[in-house]
This record gives C-alpha cells, sequence and structure tokens, in this order.
C-alpha cells in the first residue's frame, strides 16, 4: 500500500532504528552519500550497500556490498535507477514474507513501475515521490530509539597472502575507512552479526561462549 504524509507513515519511520539505504558510496556528490550522515544526524544507525565500495565507511558506517540472507530490514531506501531498484524490490520479495517486509521507499527517479505493482500485489507499504530527509525535517521527527553510537565488525583476507584473515571492530562515532586494500570478507553490524546466514558470521557465532556477548566476542577476537 502507498503511504504518504500522515501518522501512519510518521510511525513507521520513528520507530525504526535502522536505515538501509542503496546507492549509498563513496562519492560524496550523490544523495545517497549525504543522506547518510543527514538521516545519522537525527538519531538512525545507517546500512549503506553499494556493490564497489563495500568495507569503507561513510561518516563511521561500514558500506556493505549487499544485503545478506537473514538480515530483515526496517526500511530500505533506492537511490537508484528504476530498473535496478526493481531488482532490488524483487529479491526483497523472494527473501522476505509479507509479516516481516520493510517499508520501501523509492527516492525521487527511483520509481518503478514494475516494482510497485509486485509490491502492491503483495499488500506491503512504500513511498515514492517524496524524500525520507526532507519528510523527517518538514515533520520534525526523529529516531525513538537510537542504537547510536553502532559497533560493526570487518574481516578481509591477510596482506600476506597466508590464507588467514583480519578481524577488527569499530565504532560509528570513531570510523573512516577507505576501501580495504585486501579482499573484503565480511562487514558488518552487530545485529547483522547475529542475524546474518552467511559464512562467516555463522561461524563467528559458533564460537560464542555460554554467557558471552557478541560484543564481548567480537572484541576477543580482534586481539
Amino acid at each position: 500500500m502507498r503511504l504518504s504524509d500522515g501518522q501512519e507513515l510518521t510511525s513507521r519511520i520513528v520507530s525504526s532504528s535502522i536505515v538501509h539505504i542503496y546507492g549509498a558510496g563513496l562519492n560524496q556528490e550523490r544523495p545517497a552519500h549525504t543522506a547518510v550522515k543527514e538521516l545519522s544526524d537525527l538519531g538512525w544507525a545507517i546500512a549503506p550497500i553499494h556493490p564497489t565500495d563495500g568495507g569503507a565507511t561513510i561518516d563511521g558506517f561500514p558500506i556493505r556490498p549487499e544485503l545478506d540472507d537473514g538480515i530483515i530490514p526496517e526500511i530500505v531506501v533506492l537511490f537508484l535507477a528504476p530498473e535496478r531498484a526493481r531488482a532490488v524490490v524483487r529479491n526483497l520479495i523472494i527473501r522476505i514474507d509479507k509479516e516481516h517486509f520493510p517499508l520501501v521507499w523509492f527516492q525521487l527517479g527511483a520509481e518503478d513501475e514494475q516494482a510497485i505493482e509486485a509490491l502492491e500485489e503483495m499488500d506491503v507499504d512504500y513511498v515514492f515521490d517524496d524524500c525520507l530527509v526532507r519528510y523527517c525535517n518538514r515533520h520534525d521527527i526523529e529516531c525513538a530509539e537510537s542504537q547510536l553510537p553502532q559497533n560493526w565488525c570487518l574481516q578481509t583476507a591477510s596482506e600476506d597472502g597466508d590464507g588467514c584473515s583480519i578481524w577488527s571492530v569499530h565504532s560509528s562515532d570513531t570510523a573512516n575507512l577507505g576501501r580495504p586494500l585486501e579482499a573484503l570478507e565480511w562487514v558488518g553490524s552487530l545485529s547483522d552479526l547475529a542475524s546474518s546466514q552467511a559464512t562467516i558470521p555463522k561461524y563467528i557465532r559458533s564460537l560464542k561462549q555460554e554467557n558471552e556477548s557478541l560484543l564481548e566476542l567480537a572484541n576477543k577476537l580482534a586481539n
């Protein structure tokens, strides 16, 4: 169902803690890049997604090359060409059931008729012909339960080429990383680490001891 200005949409936005932004990469001239800071300044943790800039950061938040299986977004914002937005929506529909489906926000220019028809058929919520940042500013809203600062983890191949991996833990309030020089193996927040079905986070979770938190485990592995 298409949502527009109103209490239902505002409540959906305010009650969400994390915003996934497709198209947010290192190009500072792109609106998707600037939206990361604009929304995080209002309290939201941001999950930028860009296929070529994975492992780098935007204002402290790690860029993911893709959305891992098992991760259920709350809000998905599409700063993409229509055909790419269509592919993202198709993937979400395949992977996520109606009960847990995210709010899909087509930023101006990302609207795709086929994607919208599919969302209508599924009877899930979406927005187009508006900008999320402008909407928040227009209604003077911010995240109700901010998770900031956010801890996140990065694993890259060893620079020695010995087949080992380098695991590190970072915080969104201090991290400032460019693209990894070595191969990116995994990147994500602690909540991603808890739910991702990718091989690396599943293996990391298998190492957790009883009464040990994921953050404690992540920090232990980084030392």
